[in-house]
Parts: structure tokens; C-alpha cells; sequence
């Protein structure tokens, strides 16, 4: 197959197995949803929803978590790991929110990347899921199985997005994201497949031997 065959084949399998791509995070509104996904970061999404019930109990918009004590935030984010420095993150962006936005989340990469916490992936996917706009958030998942399906020679997630995004229909980028990562989940995993063994693998080069090279971002 020739790189776009690949991409094509990924997208109709993908989509056949994952119509419906329901946001894993759970949350309320784009401001929950900023602060689920930063909490996300090097934590699995199962944990964070164990830990955000919690924390929305306390304040699950701006105005009250900006008068929050960041040791507050931190005892009760603990289990996601990071969390001093994501607690003070949290309750800076909620200042910021308050003072320069009018306590509503931006809609805009460039004012969500500004925020403390908050990089582009995060950012992409609060566009993408909470205000629709196309946007093809690569974390290092998507990145491995990019990787393992040719679509992609990246040795970063800026690459791997840049790549994904010439493969496939602007209209089609939230929705994929998500399906890849479900796909990875259950059948792609870090261990579980080495490139040589899910349906996907095998199916985008039905006569490869050995496992692919994998670039870590």
C-alpha cells in the first residue's frame, strides 16, 4: 500500500469499529474540560475522572477556583500525578480566565497556549471538543501507532500532527483523534502490539516480519 491507501484504510477501519466517539474525559463545559485534560497529562483519563468529581465539587468554574489555595487543589489532584505543579497551574489559568477573558475559556489556540499548564495538545483538544473546530491532537499514542501504521517518519509530535493532517480530510481530524485512541486502547497497545499483531498492523502491511522502529517524541 502507498501511504494515502493506508491512511484511507485506517479511516474507513476506524470508523466501521468506532461510530460513535463519545469524549472520555468527562466534564461539563469548556472549562471543565480545560482543566480534565491538563490533569491528563502523564495520567491515564479513568484516573482523572475519579479525581475531578471532587475537585468540581469544590469549584468547577473560574471565579471560585481562582480563590482556591493551590496546596487545596493539590491534595485532592494528587493521584494524577504532578500535582503541585498542576495545581498552581490550574488556579493561575483560572486568575487569568477571570481577569483577561471574562471568565469564559478562549477560542482561540493561541490564547489557551498562553495560559500556565497549557500546551498545544491540550489546547487542540479543548477546540476540537469543546468549540468543534478541526484540530488533530497527537499525544504519544497516536504518535506510536502513526508510527506503526506509515503514516508518518516524525520523531515529534509536531511532525506526526503535520503529517496526519495532510493525510486525511480537515472535516474528519476531531473525530479520528479520538477514534485512534480507542483503537489503541483495546487493540494497540504500548505492549500488547508490536506492530505485527492488530488487525490494523497486520492489515497496512500484511508482510511485515519484523517490528517497526519506533521515533519516541
Amino acid at each position: 500500500m502507498l501511504k494515502q491507501e493506508r491512511a484511507d484504510y485506517v479511516r474507513k477501519r476506524l470508523e466501521e469499529l468506532y461510530p460513535e466517539t463519545p469524549i472520555p474525559l468527562d466534564h461539563t463545559d469548556p472549562y471543565t474540560l480545560l482543566v480534565a485534560v491538563l490533569l491528563s497529562a502523564q495520567c491515564t483519563d479513568k484516573r482523572v475522572n475519579l479525581v475531578t468529581p471532587a475537585l468540581f465539587a469544590l469549584a468547577d468554574n473560574p471565579a471560585d477556583m481562582a480563590t482556591q489555595k493551590p496546596l487545596t487543589v493539590e491534595k485532592i489532584i494528587k493521584p494524577c500525578g504532578l500535582s503541585p505543579r498542576k495545581s498552581r497551574a490550574i488556579v493561575e489559568l483560572s486568575n487569568i480566565l477571570i481577569n483577561e477573558h471574562d471568565g469564559q475559556v478562549p477560542k482561540s489556540f493561541e490564547a489557551l497556549e498562553a495560559l500556565p499548564g497549557v500546551g498545544h495538545k491540550t489546547a487542540s483538544v479543548v477546540m476540537s471538543q469543546a468549540f468543534g473546530v478541526p484540530a488533530f491532537p497527537v499525544d504519544t499514542h497516536i504518535h506510536r501507532l502513526a508510527q506503526r501504521w506509515g503514516l508518518t517518519k516524525g520523531r515529534n509530535v509536531v511532525q506526526t500532527e503535520a503529517d496526519l493532517k495532510k493525510l486525511f480530510p480537515r472535516e474528519s481530524w476531531n473525530k479520528l483523534h479520538l477514534q485512534i485512541i480507542f483503537y489503541g486502547r483495546e487493540f494497540c497497545t504500548a505492549r500488547g502490539c508490536d506492530g505485527l499483531v492488530c488487525e490494523i498492523c497486520t492489515g497496512c502491511y500484511p508482510s511485515r516480519r519484523t517490528a517497526p522502529v519506533i521515533h519516541s517524541p
